[in-house]
């Protein structure tokens, strides 16, 4: 088959590998769509040492079943495989399993391929007439219901009432303000460096968009960091209001940028989170498919043999659709 290979830092290209075979109790996929996320932008950095080159990247697909028990369906691919029998799976909490695996990690490659398998549990059945490549985006929107799941929940007042700013206008960004709508927010904010960027986000999904240096500092209930860099965690910080929730999305780096002495003194929550559940990435899709979300027509296709270009564009700025998806 054909395939996406990270060969090393800022290195990719399309190879011919040997076809998955699928295990017993899996299914074999023909990927028709699947996103750029980025963690694989941070694999292809070389800023990723889960993912160390060479490397099928992609974990956010969408396709159709070719063989195996689900014969036919049409799917989206939750990427993240757990035991089921860790006290963490028994709780309902997967994400937190010790022995997770998630495809483009060794040892799964992953869906930047024409063929994927995963195991049946993996999967969720798209309904006719909605399209896959829209399917592909439960995986990242998945990650951003979790997230606000779990910021509801840390709030002292009601998310109705709540004043909220998300940080970075990318997939994560943009889902975590789609979500919050999902979940009744009505006043929210997302802080975008970028321009353009900021236009596509309020064209597209009618929010407040505004560049960081003209939010003011004590302003929000709820603050989610889509980003996960030094500058952005002081920002969330500076940003939130006393008694407020911070929850920490981003990846960027680990480097500090906490204010912990305001954390304590002003009594701000502040979590992490990672992922999502079985149980999140099922409710994410269902509410998808019922128009929960909107139209989902926010993100920029292109083949799966323009990949290359597409990471390079990415890096460079060049594109201001929070996500692109890539057809094998």
């Amino acid at each position: 088959m054909k395939a996406l290979l990270c060969t090393g830092v800022r290195t990719m290209g399309v190879q011919d590998v040997p076809d998955p075979v699928a295990a017993p109790g899996a299914c074999l996929i023909k990927v028709d769509a699947v996103g750029i996320c980025g963690s694989d932008m941070h694999a292809y950095l070389g800023h990723d040492e889960r993912r160390p080159a060479p490397l099928i990247l992609g974990h956010e697909a969408a396709g159709t079943v070719l063989d195996g028990p689900m014969r036919g369906a049409r799917v989206t691919v939750n990427p993240l495989v757990t035991c089921g029998n860790c006290p963490a799976c028994r709780e309902g909490r997967s994400n937190l399993c010790p022995d997770r695996q998630i495809i483009s990690m060794p040892p799964r490659q992953g869906a930047f391929a024409q063929y994927l398998t995963m195991p049946t549990d993996n999967l969720v059945q798209v309904p006719d007439g909605f399209a896959l490549y829209q399917a592909a985006l439960a995986e990242p929107l998945a990650v951003c219901w979790h997230a606000v799941r779990l910021a509801v929940d840390a709030l002292f007042g009601d998310i109705g009432a709540a004043r909220c700013l998300v940080i970075g206008g990318g997939a994560i960004g943009f889902g975590s303000a789609l979500s919050l709508r999902v979940f009744g927010a009505r006043d929210v904010v997302t802080a975008e460096t970028n321009a353009g960027r900021r236009d596509f986000i309020a064209d597209h999904g009618g929010f407040q968009v505004a560049a960081p240096d003209n939010l003011a500092a004590n302003d929000f209930d709820l603050v989610i960091d889509a980003v996960g860099y030094r500058d952005t965690r002081a920002f969330a910080c500076a940003a939130v209001r006393p008694g407020g929730v911070i929850c920490h999305i981003g990846l960027g780096d680990s480097d500090d940028g906490l204010d912990i002495r305001r954390l304590t003194l002003q009594e701000i929550t502040f979590f992490g989170t990672y992922t999502y559940t079985a149980q999140d990435f099922r409710d994410t899709a269902q509410a998808m498919f019922d128009g929960r979300f909107g139209d989902l027509d926010w993100a920029q296709r292109q083949p799966l043999d323009t990949g290359a270009q597409a990471f390079a564009d990415i890096l460079a700025g060049k594109i201001l659709a929070p996500k692109v998806i890539l057809h094998p």
